[in-house]
């Protein structure tokens, strides 16, 4: 008998298969998974490693369909805004950057809208820490930047500067740009910084990897490989990484569909297909863009944007992608094979993303491409069943379901009724039928999936989240616990094609696990986020061990 390499027994283990089946023991040999429940203790060698639950759980690796790792890890090596909440405590920490970092500019992001009046922070506030010097900062969705005076004069921003066809320049009332700039006019300044380099890059997906590898994250989608925003291209990082057998998680890419271009970038996808390919790493997917965020009245609506009394605007949102070159665009990329990765937040974005889809179907029938709509904030309640009908999924952003300043300050006073209750339609697209994938859009948000689940459940923010007393928001778009976790594993695998050999624990498939520190099930449901991840495996191969593993 051949024993195994690895053996996990006394405690329970979810599989996440068909039956959401609960057994207790998994053995492990040549990274693969070679028996699951009764019998695995025969296995069990004098080289054998058992890794003994003790009452944890053990789960299969979280699978992250919608995150940015590369740009999340460079976040991290520049001027790092995410572990703060307050004004006071982003200009510190800038200027504590700035002082330790000689840098031609002072990069970073990951600040909250919610912290400064109507979400768009001043150049003369930063200013004040960076006088001398361009900076430029992200907020945490990555739809605008935060930039000082000498970044505008560098770029020539002035009142006489028009806002590009996809973002738009904060203004003052005489038409004097604030320092804020949204969506496309980040690049007005963003293609000014000097390149960064191949290794650099790859630094930071290492950094990256680490970090998602500490919540059990072992397989994601890269939401965006190409050049768009501050970070350049992951596509060379990836490459570099899985030749030197450093890429420990299996990523599939998103090709960036280039919003200013047409339908004639399509042979150019292809070739970054065929180029974007190594190790674990492969770019099968296409990532197309439709809209903004409600935050900034970017996200493409139906109806009109209020004026936050109650009160019809003249602005519905951007659609980035014309819908007759969408709708030309995905049939197109479906019958050569790929998949699309669509980031859609308004009811009118969805719905043009469904529309291609459709269009697509028409001209090629069905096909096996797992086409799949991210963020899908407001969703038309028309529009629910037709993710199942066309076989798009739906891929949560479940963090993102919940009640806190920005969504009290900046979106519900401005969608009004009835939109405001379409939000994170989960529970609906559940009973629909449709196929539920979940991701976390890391560095937009934290990339822990137990905290995004907790929220799934609870429709509340988890642990340590929260940022103030509030309700739960929309509780009957809630999912239950067994389908969040579902989602987050094999969900995710079935979007990523990676369901054959990951995603659920079964016999035959690769051995990439996550053990946490309880099992979530046991506990009352409002302790869910509180769960944390003590190992991580890929193939059976230790990636993360917690100081108290």
């Amino acid at each position: 008998m051949t024993h195994a390499d690895l053996v996990f027994t006394g405690g329970p283990v979810f599989t996440a298969d068909t039956v959401r089946s609960r057994t207790i023991a998994v053995a492990v040999s040549g990274g693969r998974i070679v028996r699951v429940g009764a019998g695995v203790e025969e296995l069990i060698g004098p080289r054998t490693e058992v890794v003994d639950l003790a009452g944890r759980m053990l789960v299969p690796g979280f699978q992250d369909a919608h995150v940015h790792p590369v740009w999340g890890g460079l976040d991290m090596l520049r001027c790092d805004l995410a572990p703060y909440g307050t004004a006071r405590e982003y200009l510190d920490a800038i200027a504590a950057y700035a002082a330790a970092n000689e840098d031609e500019w002072v990069l970073g992001g990951g600040w909250a809208m919610s912290a400064f009046p109507g979400g768009t922070p001043s150049a003369a506030d930063l200013d004040r820490v960076v006088p001398d010097r361009p900076a430029f900062l992200t907020n945490r969705d990555g739809h605008g930047a935060w930039v000082n005076s000498v970044a505008l004069r560098l770029a020539g921003i002035d009142r006489d500067t028009p806002d590009p066809a996809d973002g738009r320049i904060e203004r003052d009332a005489d038409g004097i740009p604030t320092g804020t700039l949204h969506e496309g006019a980040m690049a007005l300044v963003n293609t000014l910084f000097p390149p960064e380099s191949v290794e650099r890059l790859t630094e930071a997906l290492l950094t990256g990897q680490r970090y998602l590898h500490s919540f059990g994250i072992t397989a994601w989608q890269d939401a965006i490989v190409g050049s768009y925003g501050d970070a350049g291209d992951p596509g060379p990082a990836y490459l570099a990484a899985a030749a030197a057998g450093t890429l420990t998680a299996r990523v599939v890419g998103a090709i960036w569909w280039d919003r200013g271009r047409g339908l004639e970038q399509i042979p150019s996808i292809v070739e970054r297909r065929q180029q974007y390919r190594g190790g674990r790493f492969a770019a099968t997917s296409v990532k197309v863009m439709q809209d903004g965020v409600a935050e900034n009245f970017t996200a493409a609506m139906l109806e009109p944007y209020g004026d936050g009394h109650g009160h019809p605007t003249d602005n519905s949102g951007i659609s980035f992608v014309d819908p007759a070159i969408l709708n030309e665009a995905v049939p197109q990329l479906d019958a050569l094979g790929f998949q699309v990765h669509f980031h859609a937040i308004g009811d009118r974005a969805v719905r043009q993303c469904l529309d291609a889809v459709e269009h697509a179907i028409a001209a090629n029938g069905r096909g096996d491409n797992r086409h799949h709509i991210a963020h899908i904030q407001v969703v038309h309640p028309d529009d629910i069943p037709r993710f199942r009908t066309l076989g798009v999924a739906a891929n949560m952003q479940s963090l993102w379901a919940t009640l806190e300043p920005q969504m009290v300050d900046l979106t519900l006073p401005f969608l009004g009724e009835p939109r405001g209750a379409w939000q994170y339609p989960f529970g609906d697209l559940l009973r629909s039928g449709a196929v539920l994938a979940a991701g976390s859009d890391w560095s937009v948000s934290s990339p822990d999936p137990l905290a995004a689940i907790h929220t799934a459940v609870n429709r509340t923010a988890a642990p340590g989240y929260e940022e103030g007393d509030y309700d739960p928001f929309l509780p009957e778009q809630s999912i239950d616990l067994a389908s969040s976790l579902t989602a987050y594993t094999a969900g995710s695998a079935w979007v990523n094609h990676l369901d054959a050999d990951t995603g659920t624990i079964e016999v035959g498939k690769f051995a990439d696990v996550a053990l946490l520190d309880r099992d979530p099930f046991a506990g009352p449901a409002d302790e869910i986020g509180a769960t944390r991840v003590l190992q991580t495996f890929v193939e059976g191969e230790r990636v993360y061990a917690a100081s108290d593993a």
